[in-house]
């Protein structure tokens, strides 16, 4: 690497700074209550100086201390019941400040060099979305100037400075979100040997479990994880990270290892997807349990309702999850989506005033929770939800709601139920046991820091399916534009039919039964969505083979005549399916509103929908098919 620098340049540089250039650097995070007493700071300080004396280039990334957030966050409320967001983001990064100033006495008091910086001092540039800023870019001069001196890197998490010098915080999982974004950036500075960078996030937890282990004992840590399950279980609930910090690892090709910082056991590596992951069909379940169900009932059928909905909803940053809209009848639809529960009361606030324009009913259920599973083997696997479902019938859970995605199913319940079903999906999948496939993967050693035979190891552990090796001018822009949404591709596929099944009872165990019957049949069973009417019925939609259509459509009529005489199934061949694929798809609020949009511009009604992390799906009618498929990779710039 040195031999890319100018001779101008060396001949200025000491032998320790030419040397230091010559070394792969890792980034460690360490979380609030790896820094909560004087006692632990001290601990954290000694996991940096090792990683220095094994030869690394050392950045340290820290959170506030404790429940320092949390008290800064009650001292706002007695002096304001809605303090303003700026005010909010100017206290509040107070408490990473803290942080490094007494991280970089410790690691000095140890005999090493180290420096503390702000986000603002680094140059971490955001939005102006105060509380809940995204990344632009990040300056690497202040941080390679003081590692080429020799120098550990302490930098403040969870903050930022937008383009009006205001400071900034980065919402929830801002430190994991700052660490990754630091080590994205390093890896692709050109002074950084053959990128090699990774990336440690020091917890209470020693890595990624199966499920919460306080609420499922027989929960099972996991070796490795792929990018796109733990976007999608980082999404679902799963606390150990959130999931922004994983979209920049996977745009940016960062591995990461998530630890305790307690103990020296070896933790849970997130890496590329390997085709050893595919032999299981789930990896992990988890509970999101504060969600609010809304539900539009008798909106227009008609293009460009969608996007005026879920627009309005973007306009005011509010990410919605779980989305199913049901195919309409009639001239009329319903619209079901969940959004966080303290997010309600803003978005019924949206919502009011454009159902009356709708004509359309608006209702909203406070009290629920979502359970999900995930995991790579779905795309190979059948059966999937029909085991889910089974086992939440045999708990006599019921479901108001269903969403599918490529590697994920969620169903929303009862908040009451949502332990009972987390657990009851945990055992169906029998989550306790090692995960098939893992143990012939080359694992990384348990060094605990990232070093050149730990790179190779990740890398090689079993061919990934997908590699980010981007031009640099396609990187460069990436950085410079570092959480902008990247959509990767727009697909089309014309060979799946649809079974909708209008006025199903809203009971425990009904869709259990339907997908045990299809499954009976033969009948591979890809994009679901159920939602509740304003009728207290329910209506299911799922897509099949084509040429299973008739097999399906009689298997589900036969079904539905022992359930309910009112209940009537109906067949749809001409149907198109699009997904947009990338990273961010659900946290980026934009990216239903680009697509919803730009097929409401070509006069495209959407029929179906389906959300996750890394897939965002749609059915039109098919005659629209190529025409829908040209608009959004016009659209998406593809």
């Amino acid at each position: 690497m040195l031999s890319c620098f100018p001779d101008s340049l060396k001949k200025n540089l000491t032998a320790q700074q030419q040397e230091n250039l010559r070394l792969p650097l890792v980034v460690q995070k360490f979380g609030g209550t790896s820094v909560a007493t004087a006692e632990r700071i001290m601990a954290a300080a000694r996991r940096a100086l090792r990683a220095k004396q094994a030869g690394h280039q050392v950045i340290v990334v820290v959170s506030a201390r404790g429940d320092t957030t949390d008290e800064l966050i009650s001292l706002a409320r007695e002096i304001s019941d809605q303090p303003p967001a700026r005010e909010m983001d100017m206290l509040l990064s107070t408490g990473e400040q803290i942080s490094i100033a007494l991280m970089a006495m410790a690691i000095q008091s140890l005999g090493q060099p180290a420096i503390s910086f702000t986000g603002a001092q680094i140059g971490i540039v955001t939005d102006s979305y105060h509380t809940k800023a995204r990344i632009k870019n990040i300056s690497t001069q202040r941080m390679r100037q003081a590692l080429d001196e020799g120098r550990i890197v302490i930098v403040a998490g969870f903050q930022g400075i937008d383009s009006d010098y205001n400071i900034t915080t980065l919402g929830r999982g801002g430190s994991d979100t700052t660490a990754v974004a630091l080590a994205a950036v390093m890896k692709h500075d050109p002074d950084t040997d053959n990128g090699q960078v990774g990336c440690e996030i020091y917890t209470d937890v020693d890595g990624v479990y199966t499920t919460d282990p306080r609420v499922v004992p027989e929960a099972r840590k996991m070796d490795f994880i792929s990018y796109d399950e733990m976007l999608e279980l980082a999404s679902v609930g799963a606390g150990v990270m959130h999931s922004r910090s994983i979209e920049f690892a996977k745009k940016f090709d960062v591995p990461l290892q998530v630890r305790s910082s307690f103990s020296d056991v070896e933790g849970t590596w997130i890496v590329p997807e390997a085709e050893w992951m595919h032999e299981a069909p789930v990896c992990g379940a988890a509970l999101v349990r504060d969600e609010a169900r809304i539900n539009l009932d008798g909106v227009p059928d008609e293009p460009g309702v969608s996007h005026r909905v879920f627009s309005a909803i973007a306009d005011q940053n509010i990410v919605v999850d779980m989305i199913a809209q049901n195919v309409g009848s009639g001239g009329k639809a319903a619209i079901g989506f969940t959004v966080l529960r303290n997010e309600l009361p803003a978005t019924l606030a949206v919502l009011r005033p454009l159902a009356a324009e709708l004509s359309a009913s608006l209702h909203h259920q406070e009290e629920m929770s979502k359970v999900s599973v995930v995991g790579t083997g779905m795309r190979t696997h059948t059966g999937v939800a029909e085991k889910m479902f089974a086992a939440l019938a045999a708990a006599h859970i019921n479901m108001p709601m269903i969403t599918t995605g490529d590697i994920k199913i969620s169903v929303l319940v009862e908040k009451t139920d949502g332990v009972r079903a987390l657990r009851a999906v945990h055992q169906a999948f029998g989550l306790d046991q090692p995960r098939r496939g893992a143990a012939r993967s080359a694992g990384p050693a348990g060094s605990g820091v990232f070093h050149r035979k730990v790179h190779a190891k990740v890398e090689n552990s079993d061919p990934p399916l997908t590699t980010h090796h981007s031009p640099l001018t396609n990187i460069t822009q990436h950085l410079s534009s570092m959480e902008d949404i990247v959509v990767s591709d727009v697909l089309l596929t014309t060979d799946q039919g649809r079974i909708t099944i209008f006025d199903l009872p809203d009971q425990p165990g009904i869709c259990s039964r339907v997908f045990q019957a299809v499954a009976a049949a033969g009948i591979i069973v890809d994009m679901i969505v159920h939602n509740l009417t304003a009728t207290g019925r329910a209506e299911l939609s799922f897509s099949v083979p084509l040429a299973d259509l008739a097999k399906a459509l009689k298997v589900t009529e036969s079904l539905t005549r022992e359930i309910d005489p009112r209940t009537r199934a109906v067949a749809d061949p001409d149907i198109a399916k699009l997904f947009v694929l990338g990273v961010g798809m659900r946290t980026h609020t934009g990216v239903a509103r680009r697509m919803f949009g730009a097929l409401a511009q070509r006069g495209i009604n959407i029929s179906m929908i389906n959300t996750s992390e890394v897939r965002v799906s749609v059915v039109v009618d098919k005659s629209r098919g190529e025409e829908a498929l040209a608009c959004l990779k016009e659209t998406f710039k593809l």
